[in-house]
C-alpha cells in the first residue's frame, strides 16, 4: 500500500490526533467540502490545502490536543486578513479521534484504495520503475509487471509487482477502467501486449513507449497481419508523454506519462458517469 493510503501507520505512530474536515466550502477554496487531514502533536496526514488556512487549522488542532478538547468548529474567510486571496470562505470541523472515528477513517481509506484505478506497467526497466515510483504518490494503484525476476527485485518498495511468463494474460484479467502502459525490453512483446489491451473497450488508457516509426510499424502489423480496426488502433498513445519535450531521462518521461495517465483516467471516469446517467434516464 502506498504512502497515499497508509493511514494505519500514521495512527499506529500517532494515536492522539484531531481530524480537521472541510465542512463548508463557499466560493473559491483550496479544497472541496469533505476534504480532511489528521493532525497530531508532531505529524500530519493528508492535507486540506491552502497555505495559511492549513497553518491555522494545524495550530488550532494542536491547541485542542493540549487542552484535551474533543470537538470544535471555526469559519475562515480567505481574504487579505489571513494573507490569502482566494475570496471564498471555509468552515472547518475539528474532531478528536476516538475508536469509532478511527475505525470509520480506516474503512473509508480502504474503500478508497480498493476503488482506485489499476495502472499496469509492463516492463520494470528504468522508465517502468521511474513511472511506478511517480504513480505511487498518486490516487491510482500501479502494478509493475515483468517476465524477469531480476528486474522486479529493483522495483520501488511501495509498488505492487507481478512476475509472469505470460504478461498479456494480466490484461485479460484486469478490472474495467484500467490503464495499460507497455515499455518492455522486446518490441514483439510490446506489440503482443498492446494488441491484447486494445481488445479491451473498457481500457481507460493504452500507451506504448517508442517513436513514431515504432507506432507506424505496429500499425502496419496490427492492421494487415492481425486484421485490426483503424478506429481501435487510434486509441493507442505512442509515443507516450509529451512529443514536444525531447528529454529522455526516465524520471522526466515518467512525470509526463503520469500526468497523461491521470488525465485519461479522469476523462474515462467522466464518460462512464455520463453513460450511466443516460442509461438511468432512459
Amino acid at each position: 500500500m502506498s504512502a497515499f493510503t497508509d493511514i494505519r501507520a500514521f495512527l499506529r505512530d500517532n494515536p492522539d490526533a484531531v481530524m480537521v474536515e472541510v465542512a463548508v466550502a463557499d466560493g473559491s477554496t483550496p479544497r472541496e467540502q469533505g476534504a480532511w487531514m489528521l493532525v497530531s502533536p508532531t505529524a500530519l496526514f493528508q492535507t486540506i490545502g491552502g497555505g495559511q488556512l492549513e497553518y491555522m487549522a494545524i495550530d488550532h488542532a494542536r491547541g485542542m490536543l493540549r487542552e484535551q478538547k474533543k470537538k470544535d468548529e471555526i469559519s475562515i474567510p480567505l481574504g487579505p486578513e489571513i494573507g490569502q486571496c482566494c475570496g471564498g470562505r471555509v468552515g472547518l470541523g475539528f474532531h478528536r479521534l476516538d475508536e469509532a472515528l478511527t475505525e470509520k477513517l480506516v474503512i473509508d481509506m480502504d474503500r478508497q484504495f480498493a476503488g482506485q484505478p489499476h495502472v499496469y506497467l509492463f516492463g520494470a526497466g528504468h522508465v517502468g520503475s521511474a513511472l511506478a515510483r511517480a504513480l505511487s504518490l498518486l490516487p491510482v494503484r500501479p502494478v509493475l509487471v515483468d517476465t524477469r525476476a531480476g528486474e522486479l527485485e529493483n522495483a520501488p518498495g511501495e509498488v505492487e509487482t507481478c512476475l509472469t511468463a505470460v504478461p498479456e494474460s494480466i490484461v485479460r484479467e484486469a478490472p474495467p477502467g484500467s490503464a495499460y502502459v507497455v515499455l518492455t525490453h522486446d518490441h514483439s512483446l510490446d506489440f503482443l501486449i498492446v494488441m491484447e489491451a486494445l481488445k479491451r473497450d473498457d481500457a481507460a488508457y493504452v500507451g506504448m513507449i517508442g517513436s513514431k516509426s515504432k507506432r507506424a510499424t505496429f500499425k502496419s502489423w496490427y492492421l494487415k497481419q492481425e486484421g485490426g480496426s483503424a478506429q481501435v488502433f487510434s486509441r493507442l498513445v505512442c509515443p507516450i508523454g509529451s512529443s514536444q519535450l525531447k528529454d529522455k531521462r526516465p524520471a522526466v518521461i515518467a512525470s509526463l506519462v503520469a500526468a497523461e495517465i491521470i488525465e485519461a483516467l479522469g476523462q474515462f471516469g467522466d464518460r462512464t458517469v455520463s453513460a450511466t446517467e443516460a442509461a438511468t434516464a432512459d
